[in-house]
């Protein structure tokens, strides 16, 4: 029988489907990034983005489609990561646009969000390339437009997405020459279409199981029966009773009957409010606010042996909330704040000596989301805010972090660490907002970066023969010297960077390269360019041995 409509409940479905199947393919989708570093993550950021998306769809109870695919695009942009899940999150607000004001989809407007999911994707990115997750959404709105304008069988509809799509992927590496060195489909647009399997899957009844053991993809949405805790809104004033108290009675006596859970479910009530008594008579979580704590303790222990005792001044906790919203009021004048993006104790701690207000973990092997972003900017409670992305796969999301946000937020275009600190370096809290911004993004430009890493397996890339755990630099973000050596390949990189304006050089060593290496290959650079000052510094980034920047 033909699906010719599609409700919220059902379109809920098919966007948890689709994220359970990315999850569970993520590994995968990771595997097809061109470049083999070790931090490949298109399927782990898409999975995130998705998983956001979800969770904003399980906070509220929404019934029409219009509202659920507002709230997965809503949800999507928020917790967007990387490149690849900033796009998938225009996709789903382009989608979510097409499909306002209905409570149902049917096919025409099913083609529709195709359209405007394409449109909106493309218009997000500032030089759209094609061979990506542009190229794939963009051809199957084509096709359905095109094929599927008489088509009032959903089932159908979705048959020539899937059909239209992993063609498309299949050409991928004849658009963009990296893919076809390296011999593989674009991992965006991969993702893009596990995510349309899943969604088929669930139109048509097949389950999807999710993935547990994926933990960046558990819902922190409540549990059925859990009680969400709203007093963290209140005002002292507004506090009748004040001490939220949780407990749970782990081993009740054998005799234990349900009036017994329901007697204490009364007897709460009356010393108190916000009563949640949950049991299935081998249990029993309680929640309470209440004034006399010990009393509901009491009443408790009527009912067997208590665990997990947890009491909340919640008279303090508003105290506090109200003293650190005073100082972020008073905090407002301010006229600068700027946030970067690092990982590593090394490269956060130069980052905070250089008077960065909010440091957000991420980089080459954690993409921050767009939330993350944003609270980072608003936290700095400026006017004017910079960020510094120190990541291409970075700039994106912080963009669109700009938008969620009111205050005047300047995203500078440096692509690395090294970039981000020249830049600080050249920050003055007197100048103006251009005047900074010139400054700093033409202090990021004078730095050159050499990120020196290991590849995780066997490739084609830009010419190059790369096989596993071979040693790679890559200078500006092009590969430029492979090797076995990590000591010669840190020599050969710099010996590319350096010319006869060159004065500094700067070598920070991550986690997995000892103090006496590192001190080795300093010393050895300032043996072979005397004109040149030679720091050293422990970055402490995973993954990558050293940050060697030249300036």
């Amino acid at each position: 029988m033909a699906v010719t409509k599609i409700d919220g409940m059902m379109l809920k479905e098919m966007l948890t489907s689709g994220a359970a199947l990315l999850l569970q393919n993520r590994e995968s989708v990771d595997a097809l990034n061109v470049f083999p570093v070790p931090d490949g993550d298109t399927g782990s950021n898409m999975s995130q983005t998705i998983t956001a998306a979800t969770k904003e769809m399980g906070a509220k109870r929404y019934t029409s489609a219009a509202d659920i695919a507002d709230a997965a695009a809503r949800g999507a942009l928020r917790g967007a990561r990387g490149n690849s899940g900033v796009i998938l999150s225009q996709i789903l607000r382009g989608m979510a646009r097409g499909i306002a004001g209905h409570e149902e989809i049917d096919c025409a407007v099913m083609t529709r969000a195709l359209r405007e999911g394409a449109n909106t994707a493309y218009k997000a990115v500032m030089k759209p390339k094609e061979g990506t997750i542009l190229t794939v959404i963009r051809v199957i709105a084509e096709d359905v437009e095109k094929r599927g304008s008489k088509c009032a069988d959903l089932e159908e509809l979705f048959k020539l997405i899937l059909e239209s799509g992993d063609v498309i992927l299949k050409k991928t590496p004849e658009m963009l020459p990296v893919l076809k060195q390296a011999g593989v489909v674009d991992s965006g647009g991969m993702g893009l279409m596990v995510i349309f399997r899943g969604m088929y899957a669930a139109l048509t009844g097949e389950t999807v199981e999710i993935d547990s053991s994926g933990a960046e993809a558990t819902s922190q949405q409540p549990m059925p029966g859990e009680f969400v805790d709203d007093h963290n809104f209140q005002s002292v004033e507004d506090i009748e009773f004040g001490y939220c108290t949780e407990f749970i009675v782990s081993h009740p006596h054998a005799d234990m009957k349900d009036a017994d859970v329901t007697r204490l479910r009364k007897r709460l009530e009356r010393i108190g409010d916000c009563v949640l008594v949950i049991s299935d008579l081998s249990v029993v979580k309680v929640h309470v606010h209440t004034n006399d704590p010990g009393k509901a303790i009491q009443y408790a222990l009527e009912l067997g042996e208590l665990d997990a005792i947890k009491i909340d001044n919640m008279f303090e906790e508003a105290r506090e909330r109200e003293a650190m919203r005073a100082e972020a009021e008073a905090a407002k004048t301010r006229d600068y704040g700027v946030v970067a993006v690092a990982l590593g104790e090394g490269l956060t701690a130069i980052f905070r000596e250089l008077m960065v207000d909010q440091i957000v973990d991420g980089g080459q092997t954690m993409n921050p989301s767009i939330e993350d972003l944003a609270q980072a900017v608003e936290a700095t409670h400026a006017k004017n805010v910079f960020i510094l992305p120190n990541n291409t796969n970075i700039i994106l999301a912080a963009q669109q972090a700009a938008e969620l946000t009111e205050k005047n937020v300047i995203v500078l275009p440096t692509k690395s660490v090294p970039m981000g600190i020249s830049a600080m370096l050249a920050f003055s809290q007197e100048a103006s907002v251009e005047e900074n911004a010139q400054a700093m993004t033409e202090a990021a430009e004078s730095v050159h970066t050499a990120s020196i890493t290991y590849a995780v397996r066997d490739t084609n890339y830009d010419d190059h023969e790369i096989h596993q755990g071979d040693i790679m630099a890559m200078i500006d973000n092009q590969l430029s010297v492979l090797g076995s050596d990590l000591a010669q390949v840190g020599m050969d990189a710099v010996e590319k960077m350096v010319n006869e304006d060159s004065s500094l050089i700067t070598v920070y060593y991550g986690t997995d390269v000892e103090e006496a290496a590192a001190s080795e290959l300093s010393d050895a650079l300032a043996e072979k360019y005397p004109d040149c000052d030679v720091e050293l510094q422990n970055g402490g980034q995973p993954l990558y041995y050293y940050l060697i920047a030249v300036e």
